[in-house]
């Protein structure tokens, strides 16, 4: 998963100018402005504006980049030579392909889903084996609620036991609301040393805040192998170190 907390990439006019105009949201890349122009049904919009919500747009990462073609022309035929369907086994956004294709850019998740046994199971191409897309949608980004991701997980590991350990879906539930919760902190102690004026009570605060993050990142990676002890492990250590963080914060508040 990326860092949790992100810098401002885009002028503030310019953000509320794209945000007006969604086509115009990605600068290097065509694909959406065509796209918007030659859609001819609510399921395509649909498909575009929840790209157009998401990280990836924010970041101008393009259709392109995980579909394939050339973005820098109108021409149909041509911006999409070599694009396959999703159905296609060799396509770039197919369910057991495209771990690889986000891994590109999302290299800890990936090494880390890697190690799980759903991506064993994806590999021998069995349709409960879970993929990207099943926990972060395939366009928008975002990761399921904890109740929601409840529910996902507990379409295998419900009480039916279709797969082992029917009570995993609880457990996963339980663990996304704390790293909710830590993550909220980290958040908070961000915005607040942001206000701090003097450099090197700065610099130590935030050489703390990279401390913090550190087990934060690594708990968000065990997510990803699905090994919930390595989960609360790391997120004990990032709660010991944000709620630290926190309170030389509120003592020394300028």
């Amino acid at each position: 998963m990326n860092r949790l907390t992100r810098s401002l990439l885009f002028f503030v006019p310019a953000c509320l100018f794209l945000a007006s105009n969604p086509a115009n949201a990605q600068q290097a890349s065509r694909c959406a402005d065509c796209h918007y122009a030659q859609a001819a049904n609510q399921r395509a919009d649909d498909h575009l504006l929840d790209w157009d919500r998401s990280p990836h747009a924010q970041e101008n990462v393009g259709c392109e980049k995980c579909h394939g073609g050339n973005s820098r022309t109108f021409e149909s035929a041509i911006a999409h030579r070599g694009v396959l369907h999703s159905t296609n086994k060799k396509s770039p956004v197919n369910r057991a392909n495209l771990p690889a294709t986000c891994g590109s850019c999302h290299v800890g998740p990936f090494v880390a889903f890697q190690a799980s046994r759903h991506y064993e199971l994806l590999k021998t191409g069995s349709d409960r084996g879970p993929t990207c897309s099943t926990c972060h949608d395939a366009v928008s980004g975002t990761l399921l609620s904890p109740k929601a991701l409840e529910s996902q997980c507990g379409s295998c590991h419900g009480p039916k036991e279709v797969a082992p350990r029917a009570g995993r879906a609880r457990d996963a539930r339980t663990m996304y609301e704390n790293l909710g919760v830590v993550a909220k902190e980290l958040k908070l102690a961000n915005a607040m040393i942001k206000k701090v004026s003097d450099k090197q009570r700065l610099a130590d605060l935030l050489e703390d805040y990279r401390q913090a993050e550190v087990p934060l990142t690594r708990a968000i990676n065990a997510g990803h192998k699905f090994v919930y002890d390595d989960l609360n492990e790391h997120l004990t250590t990032a709660q010991r170190r944000i709620e630290k963080l926190l309170a030389n914060l509120a003592n020394r508040a300028e």
